[in-house]
């Protein structure tokens, strides 16, 4: 095979680093039929000696192959993950299914939310409370007031869960009697713009909500509330 790169060098300067860099790049296949000067060829090693690029090129591959295996590791983590909360959802929704009335639902969201994905304080918000759960702890009058809605705006104009370490004045908004402990929160609007109310999931965890974390089950729980809210007459 004739090489560009040869030809060009008898008739003009030695091509530069970053020449024979692009050079090799753009023809992968230079050293096809240049079996001695590929065993030639030496590269530095952490350990301070040389290594030919054959066994450079070994150590890269091992390198990813190392990469891979962590990576599917990784995977096949957040699969088993997955299958744990796909089955915890399954029996919270049954669980939620068979309650008799509004109290039973509010206690059993509680309970569930408390014991199976490790909240600390639970908030559900109505527009309409009845007189027994206005009585009761957790449930609270969804605001009206622009003020307070204009410290959530994403879930009063675009429908979206919101995630993560939340500003002082959303807590105290969202968990009147425990703001100060809550180190992370989940939001969810209930119905369009939040009409049907809000359910806010607290922890005093930093890290257990964040805002790169994926809201499908969020979602998801947020419309089974409103079937049973509606069910029940509170929506």
């Amino acid at each position: 095979m004739t090489s560009n790169l040869s030809a060009h060098s008898e008739t003009s300067p030695e091509p530069d680093a970053e020449q024979v860099a692009r050079f090799l790049a753009e023809h992968p296949e230079f050293f096809e039929d240049r079996e001695q000067l590929v065993a030639g060829l030496r590269l530095s090693h952490a350990s301070g000696g040389a290594v030919s690029l054959i066994e450079r090129q070994v150590q890269v591959l091992r390198k990813k192959n190392e990469s891979l295996k962590q990576r599917l590791l990784e995977l096949v983590d957040v699969a088993r993950e997955n299958d744990r909360l796909s089955e915890r959802v399954h029996h919270m929704t049954l669980a939620l299914l068979e309650t008799v009335d509004a109290a039973a639902l509010v206690d059993t969201l509680e309970d569930r939310l408390r014991n199976e994905f490790e909240a600390d304080t639970v908030s559900l918000f109505l527009p309409r409370p009845t007189p027994v759960l206005a009585h009761q702890a957790g449930v609270h009058t969804l605001p009206a007031d622009e003020a307070s809605r204009a410290l959530l705006p994403t879930l009063f104009t675009e429908s979206k869960p919101l995630c993560g370490r939340l500003r002082q004045e959303q807590l105290d908004l969202l968990f009147p009697q425990q703001g100060t402990a809550i180190g992370s929160a989940a939001v969810i609007p209930l119905g369009p713009c939040a009409r049907q109310g809000l359910l806010a999931i607290g922890s005093q965890n930093t890290v257990r909500f964040n805002s790169g974390m994926g809201t499908l089950f969020l979602r998801q729980l947020g419309e089974l509330l409103v079937c049973l809210l509606r069910q029940k007459g509170l929506a």
